[in-house]
C-alpha cells in the first residue's frame, strides 16, 4: 500500500469530485494521504476532511505564497496542532521565486512555524523555492532536527538533499521526478536513503507523466513511486513499503488503517 504524503484535496477542482477521487485512491492502493494546510483562513475545510475520513490527514501552517492570508503566531498554530488529525505544522518555508521581494517577511514567518513544531512536538512540512540556503541556514538555527520533517516536492540536488537528510529531513519526490528533464532530481532518487524517502502528488498540481498537464490526484502517487523504484533499480513494492513505513514514523500521531478496515 501507497501513502501519498502531500496534497490539497480540499482545493474547488478536488473537492468537486471528492468521491471519485477517493474511489480512485483506494482503487489505485493508496491507503492514506496528507491534506495540507496553506492558510488559517481555510484550515477549517482541511480539518472537515481529516475529521470525515479515518485515511485522511491533516497540517496547519500558512504557505509563504499567500501574503494576505492571516499571520500566526506561535501561540495560535499549537493550539490549532491539538487537533487529534493534524499530524505536522506546515506547509512552511521560503519561497523566492513568487516572493522576491519580502524576503525577511518570509523568514521570520517560517521561524514562527519551525518554533510552533518545537513546542508541539510535531514535524515540519517544508516548502522550498529558489531558497535552499536560507531555508537550510533557518533549519539549523532554530534547532528543527529536533522534530525534523519533509521537503516536499523536491527540486533541488543531490549537495542539498543531503545537507536536508542531515539536520533529519526526509525527501518527498512529486510528479517531477517523472519528467524527462528532472535529472537532478532522478539523482536523488537514486542516492536518498531508503528509510528517508516519502512520495506524494502535491494534487492538484504537477501530475506525473502520463498525466502531465492534468489534475492530479492522490491514486497517481503510484507513478511516482514507481519511477522512484525503476530509478533505484528495485521493485514497486519495496518503495511502497519502504515509503509507507517513513510516513507513519516521521508522522507518528497518524495511525496506519487496519486491514480491512
Amino acid at each position: 500500500m501507497l501513502v501519498d504524503s502531500h496534497c490539497h484535496l480540499d482545493f474547488p477542482e478536488v473537492q468537486a469530485r471528492l468521491p471519485e477521487v477517493l474511489a480512485a485512491m483506494a482503487a489505485a492502493g493508496v491507503e492514506a494521504a496528507a491534506c495540507i494546510g496553506v492558510n488559517l483562513e481555510d484550515l477549517p475545510r482541511v480539518l472537515a476532511l481529516a475529521e470525515g475520513h479515518l485515511h485522511l490527514y491533516a497540517t496547519v501552517g500558512v504557505h509563504p505564497e499567500y501574503v494576505d492570508a492571516e499571520e500566526p503566531s506561535v501561540e495560535r498554530l499549537v493550539a490549532l496542532a491539538s487537533h487529534p488529525k493534524v499530524i505536522a505544522i506546515g506547509e512552511t518555508g521560503l519561497d523566492y521565486y513568487w516572493q522576491k521581494d519580502r524576503p525577511e517577511w518570509q523568514r521570520q514567518r517560517f521561524r514562527t512555524h519551525i518554533r510552533a513544531a518545537l513546542a508541539c512536538g510535531k514535524p515540519l512540512v517544508v516548502h522550498m523555492r529558489d531558497a535552499a540556503p536560507d531555508t537550510l541556514r533557518l533549519l539549523r538555527e532554530e534547532g528543527a532536527q529536533r522534530v525534523g520533517g519533509v521537503m516536499h516536492c523536491f527540486t533541488e540536488n543531490w549537495a542539498v538533499a543531503q545537507e536536508a537528510i542531515d539536520l533529519g529531513f526526509h525527501i518527498s519526490f512529486s510528479g517531477i521526478v517523472t519528467f524527462k528533464n528532472a535529472a537532478a532530481i532522478k539523482e536523488v532518487a537514486q542516492k536518498a536513503p531508503l528509510d528517508r524517502i516519502l512520495v506524494e502528488t502535491d494534487a492538484p498540481y504537477l501530475a506525473p507523466v502520463p498525466y502531465r498537464g492534468k489534475p492530479n490526484e492522490p491514486a497517481y502517487v503510484r507513478y511516482v513511486a514507481a519511477e522512484v523504484a525503476a530509478l533505484r533499480g528495485v521493485t514497486l513494492e519495496a518503495v511502497a513499503a519502504a515509503t509507507s513505513d517513513n510516513f507513519y514514523r516521521l508522522f507518528s500521531t497518524a495511525r496506519r488503517p487496519q486491514s480491512g478496515s
